[in-house]
């Protein structure tokens, strides 16, 4: 683009219009993801005389573990039916459209639980097509050569992801109190339907950014992939229609076997990755065995850090005073002080390691995030401890999450770097999805840890899992030396390809 026209045109703080327009669709997509999350575990486990579906707080745990993890698995899909067939732009308004449909149908009051599976289902498949893409067309707004600018409007992107999330949990809480859970699921479907609106009347800010798939499939791929996803669905559908009519189906069970299915996808990935031919250097094949070892590690910190709106949100529920400042708070409202955190400590983080430089390395990064975030489980170890004889304040809650967030801080912006720097040549643009795996097997797993409830108090639960967070990151901190080895960031740069 001509830089005249370019200074001619409107921005949005000094950046393309588009973005404005993302911006506003990826925060209130965000309200109504965190908002649906901020109630769905206690809307689970609330009685049915109360509106709720009367689960266990073990099995609401998890399923809701589940939905998490399959909202990062579809990502993966989503990217490819973008780049294939449907285009960037229009996956996101599809996807969109779908997430607020599944919100509709959560907010319809029921007295079985059928508009809610399909409402998490809708969301689940929604989110697959929306998530992925709309970050894409963040980068595609800018000229190829633009990183500075670039990076910048991620960071403008990343804010409006966390207003949503740090408002949703206030305004969907407060909604949904004295068991107008279905209100508050109403509320998350009309912020999906703002964003809509929004994307919509700022499409042609985007500059034709997503308008067409980058790599269409052909008629005989198109008709080659619809059998395949018919036969899918047919297999996967008689499967679970045969498991329910035998009488056997429970939902801990389909957990435990979605779980199992999970873990399964990276462990097959990794290997058909290592352990085929694919071109790989030696270079490249010793950086993808020094990230299967991250990978485990960011796996573990998921499984952990993600108990938030589960574990996190019942303890506020049942052993706090929720009081704060003075003012009374729902439930729901704790799950707001992670976002607030977040806005607040970004930039602290961004500034230190840019001051730290290469002095310390992403093993070394990985390895703070998972002790802090053990660190945080031991406060809760002692939380539950005292609340054993009454209420505690609710501040304990706000400090272990204050403590997750520098956990997260250490770790998630790493992952992706390092996701990005570690990739063979040849699987670059499939890397990113497998970050986000690591974010599926966590949940997953985390989901199955209230298991171990029925064998320990929940001091020695919260205790438990800290130890395991804690030991990893000390074992990561052990081998960090042979890692870095493993990344071949020790030679010099010429002998390591340009990234």
């Amino acid at each position: 683009m001509p830089s005249g026209r370019r200074a001619r045109e409107k921005t949005f703080f000094g950046h393309p219009r588009g973005l404005a327009t993302l911006f506003g669709t990826e925060m209130w997509e965000r309200f109504s993801w965190y908002g649906l999350r901020a109630i769905l575990a206690t809307f689970m486990a609330a009685s049915p005389a109360t509106g709720g579906l009367g689960l266990t707080e073990q099995t609401a745990q998890a399923i809701i573990g589940i939905y998490g993890a399959l909202i990062y698995l579809v990502a993966l899909p989503g990217g490819w039916i973008a780049d294939r067939i449907l285009g960037a732009r229009r996956a996101v308004l599809w996807g969109g459209f779908v997430i607020m449909c599944g919100h509709i149908s959560m907010a319809i009051p029921a007295e079985t639980g059928a508009f809610v599976a399909l409402g998490l289902l809708l969301i689940i498949a929604g989110t697959g097509l929306l998530k992925p893409n709309i970050s894409t067309m963040v980068g595609k707004l800018y000229p190829q050569d633009d990183d500075a600018r670039r990076d910048a409007g991620f960071s403008i992107f990343y804010l409006g992801i966390n207003i949503g999330a740090f408002i949703a949990p206030i305004v969907v809480g407060w909604l949904a109190q004295d068991d107008r859970w279905h209100l508050g699921f109403g509320a998350a479907a009309v912020g999906m339907a703002l964003g809509l609106v929004q994307y919509v009347l700022g499409r042609r800010h985007l500059m034709g950014v997503g308008e067409r798939p980058g790599h269409r499939l052909t008629p005989r791929e198109r008709r080659h992939f619809t059998l395949t996803l018919v036969v899918a669905a047919v297999v996967a559908g008689g499967a679970l229609a045969v498991w329910v009519a035998s009488g056997t189906f429970a939902l801990d069970t389909f957990a435990l076997v979605m779980t199992l299915l999970i873990v399964a996808v990276p462990v097959l990935y990794f290997g058909y990755i290592l352990l085929g031919s694919h071109n790989l250097t030696d270079d490249e094949r010793s950086r993808m065995k020094a990230y299967v070892w991250l990978f485990a590690a960011a796996a573990i910190f998921w499984m952990v850090y993600d108990l938030a709106p589960t574990v996190l949100l019942f303890f506020a529920q049942h052993n706090t005073d929720l009081s704060l400042f003075g003012l009374r708070i729902t439930p729901a409202t704790t799950q707001a002080f992670n976002p607030l955190f977040i806005m607040i400590f970004v930039p602290v983080f961004a500034a230190l390691w840019v001051r730290l430089g290469n002095r310390v390395t992403a093993p070394h990064k990985f390895s703070v995030g998972l002790f802090v975030n053990g660190l945080s489980f031991m406060v809760m170890a002692l939380a539950a401890t005292l609340a054993q004889s009454g209420k505690i304040s609710v501040w304990w809650l706000v400090l272990v999450y204050l403590v997750q967030v520098f956990g997260e801080l250490a770790l998630s912006p790493v992952g992706l770097s390092v996701t990005t720097k570690l990739a063979p040549e040849a699987f670059k643009s499939q890397m990113l999805g497998l970050w986000f795996l690591s974010f599926s097997v966590g949940d997953a797993v985390g989901g199955q840890t209230g298991r171990l409830k029925n064998h320990m108090s929940e001091p020695a639960y919260f205790l438990t899992l800290a130890s395991i967070s804690v030991v990893a990151s000390l074992v990561l901190l052990a081998f960090s030396g042979r890692l870095h080895a493993m990344m071949r960031e020790h030679r010099a740069p010429s002998a390591t390809p340009p990234t």
